[in-house]
């Protein structure tokens, strides 16, 4: 990611509470899966350039997403955690089709290095 070494809260929660944030700092109603704080963007950038943001990930939601796309919550924890991360590192999806594509091939691209780190500290029984 070529990012030097950075710091960054992880919370987790449920469905009620995320949706509080997603109510108060997005403006949008219900629950959400993942939402990120980038520290480095908004007023004040400066502050700390060792703090990278927060990621606020749902349990509930992970679970249930997980559940319906047929993989296990770790495994969707994982995905929703490289997503906010890459929120925090500048990426986003949502202003156009070339951006999304962009961090989709990212998240591609680390989550296939996470299974293949996985798979080599696995031992065999």
């Amino acid at each position: 990611m070529e990012c030097p070494e950075k710091e960054l809260s992880i919370l987790i929660t449920d469905d009620p509470q995320i949706a509080v944030l997603n109510k108060e700092y997005l403006n949008r109603e219900g629950p959400t899966n993942v939402i990120a704080f980038p520290m480095q963007e908004g007023e004040f950038p400066n502050i700390n350039q060792e703090l990278l943001g927060d990621v606020v990930i749902s349990a509930e939601t992970a679970q249930k997403e997980g559940e319906a796309t047929g993989i296990s919550m770790e495994a969707r924890f994982t995905e929703l955690l490289v997503h906010g991360i890459l929120h925090l590192l500048g990426y986003d999806h949502e202003k156009t089709e070339e951006e999304a594509l962009r961090m989709e091939n990212k998240s591609s691209e680390i989550l296939k290095r996470i299974a293949q780190e996985t798979m080599q500290r696995t031992p065999e029984c």
